[in-house]
Parts: C-alpha cells; structure tokens; sequence
C-alpha cells in the first residue's frame, strides 16, 4: 500500500523531508508532537524549525528529529531552496505573530503543506489573504472552532461539542466541501465524523466507532499529533486528500489500541502496532 510500505535499497530521501515550523521557548510542545507523527508514519526525515530563543528547549527534547533555526522569513525561505523539502506542517504551537510571517513565506514555495491550529486562527480576520496564498498542494486541518473562525459563514458547525444543537452531518459535509472550493486546497473538518473534501467536490468520511473506543482521543495534542500524519505522509508523495484519510484512519486505531488513560504523546509510539495490523489486513 502506498503511504505505508518502504521499499529496499531506498534512503531517508527516498520518504521525503518534512520541516515542522514551531513557536518561541514554552511553546513548542505541540510542534514536537507533530514532528514525532511525521516520523513515525515514514517521512525520512523531519526537521523541527524554531527560533533562537527555542532553541536550547528543543534540542534538549529532540533526537532522531532534527533541528534548525529560523527566526525569519528569510530563515525559512533559505531553508526551503533545498530541494529535498517537499512537505510543511505550520500551525501547531506555532504563535499566531510567527504564522502572519511564515504561511506566506512558505506558502510561496507551493510545497506541500499542512495548515492546522495557529495558522489558520492567524488569517481568522483576514481570510481572503489566506484564500489567496493557499494551493492545490495544501491540507487544512481546522475542528470546529477554527473551521467556523475562518469560514464564519459557512460554518453550520457547532464551535461547542457538548452544545444541544449540533449540526447533522449532511450540513457538516456540505459545509466541508464549500471551505474546499473556497479556499482552492483540501479541507479536513475534524470531530467524531471527519469530513475531508477536495477543492473540486470530492468528499471522503472518516467516522470513529459508535462504541466510544476512540473517546480517550479527546485530550490536548492528539489534533497536532494527526497534523503530523498528515505531514509526513505528504512527504512520502501522498495527495493531500489521501493523507488526510489515511491519517485520520490511522489516528482513530491509535486511539483505539492505546485505550483509557491515552494522552497526545503515546499515538506516535502506538502507530507500529497500527502499521502492522494495517499491512496483515493488505496481504
């Protein structure tokens, strides 16, 4: 299966590099969370890129992900000349002053992006200016707070789960597939169904069991964890639309495998066990 198997005589190049972009010192939890998924789900390298002031915390916290810095636009913008990097995850952790600086100047490259958390909660008053940015090669990520921030007029979708008057899903889907058009990229709307829609009208749903088994996925960083699927299974050539199914899929069985008690940090390390259920499933 595509997205999952490796073959031989391939090198880490041969998956693709995906630079995660981060916040200040404090605040790149969210980011690391991203980068570990990237890795895990097979990019062959992942580059955390974060400013100075981050710079210490970070290293202290990262291993087989790597670390550069950037501090500006002209940081990311010579970092991304490098050919090899061919995905972008912004957003998790990311502060919204660093996202109005650094969504354009990656989005300028067309390299295959992920948008999730503060990079779409940056434009949440300017939105036509991301409208505007945004290419075939992108992936958003909103749930259903930044979904209605961004696209306040689309948004049948309840910003409040436990709210009495959620939206059915044929409104939520709809609802989907207009942000895709509008925005020109994919959009995947998060929550108990997901809603993934292409610009040209496609729509895929992924659904958690009705057992409630995937409910533990309800903790902070497991959206930024699912980012990072998405990220890296881009970097390994997938069409955003692709990697945002498989990697809510997958997100759903970590959920499910890693049961009561999950927090955000232990779906990385619970995807192996996914991996190899999912390539028994294909034999």
């Amino acid at each position: 299966m595509k997205g999952l198997q490796k073959g031989v005589g391939g090198h880490k190049y041969s998956y693709g590099h995906a630079l995660v972009l981060v916040g200040g010192p404090g605040r790149g939890g969210a980011g690391r969370l991203a980068a570990r998924g990237a890795l895990r789900v097979g990019a062959g390298l992942v580059t955390v890129g974060c400013p100075q002031a981050a710079l210490t915390e970070n290293a202290s916290r990262l291993d087989a992900v790597m670390l550069a810095l950037m501090d500006s636009p002209e940081d990311l913008s010579g970092f991304l000349c490098d050919p090899r990097v061919n995905a972008l995850c912004l957003g998790p952790g990311l502060g919204l002053e660093r996202a109005r600086w650094s969504v354009p100047a990656a989005l300028g490259r067309r390299i295959a992006t992920v948008l999730d958390a503060d990079a779409l909660t940056a434009f949440s008053e300017d939105s036509d200016r991301l409208y505007g940015l945004l290419h075939a090669g992108c992936l958003l990520t909103p749930h259903a707070g930044e979904f209605r921030r961004l696209f306040p007029d689309l948004a049948p979708v309840a910003s409040d789960p436990l709210a009495e008057d959620q939206p059915s899903e044929s409104l939520r889907a709809a609802a989907a597939q207009a942000a895709a058009r509008r925005a020109g990229c994919t959009v995947l709307l998060k929550g108990h169904v997901s809603w993934i829609a292409s610009a040209d009208g496609h729509l895929r749903r992924v659904e958690a069991p009705p057992d409630g088994s995937a409910g533990w996925l309800s903790t902070a960083g497991s959206g930024d964890v699912l980012a990072g699927f998405c990220t890296g299974l881009m970097a390994r050539g997938l069409a955003p639309m692709d990697a945002a199914e498989l990697g809510a899929r997958w997100h759903l069985e970590c959920g499910q495998l890693a049961g009561p008690g999950l927090i955000a940090e232990d779906l990385p390390e619970v995807l192996p066990r996914v991996l190899r259920r999912v390539l028994s499933r294909n034999r």
